[in-house]
């Protein structure tokens, strides 16, 4: 992904965030996140991490470690989801956990269903962590599971195959993955549902009360807005202002709703039903649009909605 590899020289140099830095602090804060219970036509999916602001959660705790850091007198900065730094090295050589072969990092017992923050201070800091071993063994479902063969050998994901990366990358989506998008509208967990160690965590978690509790009140911030499915349909009907407003928080290129639009136009066109008077003429006002790459997604989506119907 481009985020923290378009500019490496930086990203890999904690002195460019905070001068003469001498330690990095990271932390991995757990997510809880809901399936896409709907099923029906025109209902698009959210992958788990983004259903609320997670990042949001992180960098209020690392707040504290900030404050504490100055007030004894040194520099630190919070690094959050952020293209300045390779966090999953950082958490990596932190011993937080290994490398999967889906190229995310893996705690033990826990899996990958947390997002990274860290600080990066000049204080000297003892490291008190060792790195973790390897616990994938010979195990390879997120590479048979990924829809697109993304994964193409352990630990290398191509992006340019990867539906998480091209749902929010410029441009038309390529055609030849539109079919294996599904219904997702923004991200992809399928390399991450099929995970032995997330499977066996959520098991864990589903019989032991008191450790939901805990994960609950870690989390914290029950306020902020869940979204766990979207109306595909409304996404069109809706104007770029409301739809910034309501999906602001995810990565759109641009900051263009747009791009929201073609993502549901494609899974429309997978999963809509032209019986709908409503989607059909979400998408035929789309086959209207004065912007190119919105008529171009709405032609094709009709297209195949119509074949399917006529069948």
């Amino acid at each position: 992904m481009q985020f923290t590899y378009r500019n490496p020289e930086r990203s890999t140099d904690a002195g460019c965030i905070v001068p003469n830095a001498k330690s990095i602090i990271v932390v991995a804060q757990a997510y809880k996140g809901e399936d896409c219970k709907a099923s029906q036509a025109g209902v698009g999916k959210v992958a788990k991490y983004s259903q609320q602001d997670n990042y949001r959660l992180v960098r209020g705790k690392l707040a504290l470690v900030v404050e504490v850091l100055v007030a004894n007198g040194w520099n630190a900065k919070i690094v959050c989801d952020d293209n300045a730094l390779v966090d999953r090295e950082a958490a990596y050589r932190a011993g937080i956990g290994w490398y999967g072969k889906n190229s995310m990092l893996l705690i033990p017992r826990r899996g990958s269903w947390f997002v990274i923050g860290s600080v990066i201070t000049d204080a000297p800091l003892v490291a008190a962590s060792q790195q973790v071993k390897d616990g994938c063994g010979k195990c390879t479902r997120c590479i048979d599971a990924c829809p697109t063969g993304a994964i193409i050998r352990p630990g290398v994901v191509d992006a340019n195959r990867c539906l998480a990366w091209l749902l929010q990358a410029k441009g038309s989506f390529p055609l030849a993955y539109r079919d294996a998008l599904g219904n997702r509208i923004y991200g992809c967990d399928e390399c991450q549902e099929v995970c032995p160690p997330n499977r066996a965590f959520a098991m864990r978690e589903q019989r032991s009360t008191s450790q939901s509790e805990a994960l609950s009140n870690a989390l914290g911030d029950d306020d902020q807005d869940t979204i766990t499915w979207v109306d595909l349909v409304e996404i069109l009907e809706s104007s770029d202002e409301e739809l910034l407003d309501r999906f602001g928080r995810w990565y759109i290129p641009g900051r263009q709703a747009r791009y929201l639009r073609r993502n549901a136009l494609v899974a429309l066109g997978n999963i809509g039903d032209l019986t709908s008077p409503r989607l059909r003429q979400a998408i035929l006002n789309e086959m209207a649009n004065n912007d190119e790459m919105i008529r171009e997604h709405a032609c094709w989506a009709f297209d195949k909605l119509s074949r399917t119907w006529d069948s």
